[in-house]
């Protein structure tokens, strides 16, 4: 990947459709469009342009063209846009007359995001958040993301580095000008006392859902010994076909993961091998050991075996399944009582289920971080709340850069190559 390449991609969905974009950027856009349709359209002006192959002089397509000189664009660097009719045989040729064109490459993935990255139209943040929006299929997924693609998590980290970096202002005017041995007690105090509000507003921030949890979906996981009607809750629930059911008991080996959204919620519901103790044979063993490994890393687990004889684990909810069969046992009061057949008791168990869900999940109106964002804050909130008890003014300056240094990692100003490359490696091509 070299940043002063000038590079191109279909950005828009996969064609056909009514219509297609490719994107150009880099210090060759503007010759590149002009190339291609004879002439510069007016910066940030829609403008029909012919499109022709300049070797063939053929006709490609009729197109609207925009032009936007860098650092005004979206990636701060000169771009330009062919909108063009969507069918593959148009993008292709486009694509093709582009690609013959001397120092123009197709863009690797991630490539645009990371260079409005790099030329700072966005910040690490951001860019987080515009890949979780790429990805979100709920409402609440959208509208977290949209927060934090918007730079309210970016704002917020501003803040703090600007109200850290007047503190570390202050402690530097005190090693400058006091005596080594003249520690102001008035200027010190006021110092542990604003670098406490910053550590506990950080906190408050650590104490919400992680971010993932909204990305991934809540783990719902259904467990019981074999046939005790797994796969049909399973069915019940996500209301098509998505496991084999069966009277012969061992049907199920694997795990079955499916996705879905109950009231807007992302949820990922898991069926697992049936558990006994006795009698499975070496291929159900293995099914049995993922069940059980798939227990510990669940949100809830629906146990429909029975009552008391499941994982030992807060989140475990009992179900008293299939009472519409003549075998059915029942369970305690707390225990749902249902028929995935019949219908009976569903909508409770639902309803529940999006009830719990609700308090695992960041509130969509709230600023969230994930794992790695969670990690740098940690770092920083701790720094800060170290200053309360300190007396010494090198160790106050100590623990106020590394704070300033977390934050960086947040937002990327502190930033390796490898985690960059992770991260705008899963945005699409075009992005």
């Amino acid at each position: 990947m070299i940043a002063d390449d000038t590079i191109f991609a279909l950005s828009s969905g996969q064609p056909p459709a009514a219509i297609a974009i490719l994107r150009i950027s880099g210090p060759q856009a503007g010759q590149a469009l002009e190339n291609l349709t004879g002439s510069l359209p007016k910066p940030r002006v829609g403008t029909l342009r012919n499109i022709t192959d300049m070797v063939s002089g053929a006709l490609l397509d009729q197109a609207l063209c925009l032009w936007f000189p860098g650092p005004e664009s979206a990636t701060g660097e000169d771009l330009a846009e062919i909108h063009c009719h969507g069918g593959r045989a148009v993008i292709r040729a486009i694509e093709q007359a582009l690609d013959r064109i001397d120092g123009l490459r197709g863009a690797e993935p991630g490539e645009f995001t990371r260079r409005a990255f790099t030329h700072g139209k966005m910040d690490l943040a951001e860019a987080e958040g515009l890949s979780d929006l790429l990805f979100a299929e709920t409402e609440l997924q959208r509208k977290a993301a949209v927060r934090n693609a918007g730079g309210v998590l970016s704002r917020k980290i501003e803040y703090w580095q600007q109200q850290i970096l007047r503190l570390s202002a202050q402690v530097e005017a005190e090693l400058d000008f006091s005596d080594e041995d003249d520690v102001a007690p008035a200027q010190l105090v006021m110092i542990q006392q604003e670098a406490k509000p910053l550590a506990d507003d950080m906190r408050n921030l650590l104490l919400r859902p992680r971010a993932e949890k909204l990305r991934d979906g809540i783990r719902v996981v259904l467990g019981g010994p074999p046939n005790s009607g797994k796969s049909t809750l399973l069915n019940a629930l996500v209301e098509r076909e998505a496991a084999i059911v069966s009277d012969i008991a061992g049907t199920t080996r694997d795990v079955i993961e499916v996705p879905i959204a109950l009231g807007g919620i992302p949820f990922l519901f898991i069926d697992t091998a049936g558990v006994r103790d006795i009698g499975a044979e070496t291929i159900e063993q293995i099914g049995i050991d993922r069940a059980h490994q798939q227990f510990s890393a669940a949100d809830i687990i629906l146990w429909l075996g029975v009552e008391g004889q499941g994982p030992d684990s807060k989140n475990l909810v009992e179900i008293s399944s299939r009472s519409d069969h003549p075998d059915h046992q029942t369970k305690g009061p707390d225990a749902f009582t249902l028929s995935p057949v019949t219908g009976q008791g569903m909508d409770a168990l639902v309803d529940y289920l999006i009830a719990r869900a609700k308090d695992m999940l960041p509130n969509g109106d709230q600023v969230s971080v994930n794992r790695r964002q969670a990690d740098c804050l940690t770092v920083a909130s701790d720094s800060l709340a170290a200053v309360s008890s300190e007396q010494d003014y090198l160790i106050i300056a100590e623990h106020l850069r590394m704070a300033r240094k977390a934050l960086d990692e947040i937002t990327g100003r502190a930033s390796t190559e490898d985690m960059l490359d992770g991260l705008f490696g899963i945005f699409c091509i075009g992005k």
